[in-house]
């Protein structure tokens, strides 16, 4: 069963944003991963919270996704993204179809 990262992001460094970017859109595919959703316009339809860049990727499995987080490869993007960028991240499992 798929399973999704849903990020939702504000940028800090724009440099950084970047290279972290760069890094992590490599693990990504190195793992499986396709971005679905990568920061395009959000618009508010209900909620008082005004929408952030939302990032939405697709791995084949739950236990993919979790190999790629805790991967070396990735790693090395998170050091750049403490400084780079703020975020909530969420893993989602996918619906089984019925």
């Amino acid at each position: 069963m798929a399973a999704y990262v849903i990020s939702e992001v504000e940028m800090r460094d724009p440099t950084g944003f970047e290279a972290y970017r760069t890094l992590a859109a490599r693990t990504i595919a190195q793992y499986g991963g396709r971005y679905l959703v990568r920061a395009g316009a959000a618009e508010l339809a209900e909620g008082n919270l005004p929408p952030k860049a939302i990032v939405i990727v697709e791995f084949p499995t739950m236990a993919r996704l979790k190999e790629w987080y805790r991967s070396a490869e990735y790693a090395e993007a998170l050091k750049l993204r403490q400084s780079a960028l703020q975020r909530r991240l969420l893993f989602v499992e996918g619906v089984l179809p019925a």
